[in-house]
């Protein structure tokens, strides 16, 4: 969604989960924006012929995090579900002038960042195979002291999805990639949305609070030290960070409709405590077992709590509100649980057509600059 949003047109797509497909279907059989043009399959991508999509301009995806999270078994290369071998090889035959994967943030931490780095060394050389017996560090030193030149110019950044436009706290790791004849080479995005400018327009202006119609409050004892320095200064440039509050913004109380259902059951108990209204939602839950986890909820203004609905999860994923889930309740929050914000995935497309067309610095002042 957020790379129809940038205005990249779909060629081809492919998704293994069949309950996820049949979500697509749906709404592309009702019209929705962008998804009424998906070339949508069930496919496994391992039976893919990437050789018959050499004119793609970019090859983005998110290879399966369970191998790597924390709701998943966390046996990296190890498991069957790991898919950054496949990914490589779609670069390798589909020869993309731009491509754009993401994960999740464990797979930048310390036990398998070694595996990043060679999924990365990987990507800018997916000519150089892997022989047989070598493992992937040995493949990664070997790849890191070849003397040709790379196909691809590789940078990788940790992101939290709300410091661009999502409303919920959620870390990926983004992996950027342009062929090499495109003559440039990528570097981080830079944040667009900010805490400090949230703080800003509730404590300091009370903006925020003007636009939701509520009386202006108090910053928490933790924020007050915080909002005390900005006062102090100027404005914090760029956006404040959607909240819960403004994403759900209009939709009212579960009705009943369009998957906007009153869900039962939502309590606290240690480590799951819903999220805040005024602050972006806690990262939406996809459960090991396709169950929602317990910060999938609200905490209301009144100190009360309750999961949150389909629809409100939609919102927070950044989902049109005629994007309609004609699953389970469970099974469309592992869906969503399991999604990148399309706001990061409009704000990430972004940069890369960007970087592209000549906005990051020549090669050669990037290499002095480094």
């Amino acid at each position: 969604m957020g790379m129809s949003r940038v205005g990249f047109r779909h060629q081809f797509l492919a998704e293994f989960d069949h309950d996820a497909v049949a979500t697509v279907l749906h709404n592309k059989a009702n019209g929705v924006e962008h998804v009424r043009d998906w070339p949508i399959e069930r496919q496994d991508v391992r039976d893919v012929d990437w050789s018959a999509h050499t004119k793609l301009e970019l090859l983005s995806g998110g290879p399966p995090c369970q191998p790597f999270g924390i709701g998943g078994k966390k046996r990296g290369d190890k498991d069957d579900r790991d898919m950054w071998p496949e990914a490589i090889r779609a670069i390798r035959e589909a020869k993309p002038r731009l491509f754009l994967f993401e994960n999740v943030r464990n797979i930048a931490g310390p036990r398998f960042l070694p595996y990043l780095e060679w999924i990365v060394s990987c990507l800018e050389r997916p000519s150089n195979l892997r022989k047989p017996g070598e493992t992937p560090l040995q493949h990664a030193l070997r790849l890191r002291s070849s003397r040709g030149k790379a196909e691809y110019r590789v940078c990788w950044q940790v992101v939290n999805a709300a410091d661009y436009g999502a409303a919920q706290i959620r870390h990926r790791v983004l992996i950027f990639g342009l062929r090499n004849d495109v003559g440039y080479a990528p570097f981080a995005m830079s944040r667009t949305h900010s805490r400090d400018r949230l703080l800003w327009d509730q404590y300091v202006t009370g903006e925020y609070w003007k636009r939701h119609g509520l009386k202006k409050r108090k910053p928490s004892e933790q924020d007050a030290p915080k909002v005390a320095a900005l006062k102090r200064g100027d404005a914090p440039e760029g956006f404040a960070w959607v909240t819960v509050r403004d994403a759900l913004a209009g939709l009212g109380e579960p009705n009943g409709k369009r998957n906007h259902v009153f869900q039962p059951g939502a309590r606290v108990y240690p480590g799951h405590t819903g999220s805040p209204l005024d602050l972006p939602a806690k990262a939406l839950k996809a459960g090991d077992h396709g169950v929602p986890g317990g910060e999938n909820m609200m905490v209301k203004d009144d100190g009360t709590v309750r999961y949150f609905t389909t629809r409100e999860a939609a919102r927070l994923v950044g989902l049109p509100d005629d994007y309609e889930f004609p699953r389970s309740w469970s099974e469309s929050m592992r869906q969503l649980g399991n999604a990148v914000p399309a706001q990061l995935g409009f704000a990430a497309g972004s940069w890369l057509l960007e970087l592209a067309s000549g906005r990051s610095v020549p090669l050669e002042l990037a290499r002095a600059s480094a």
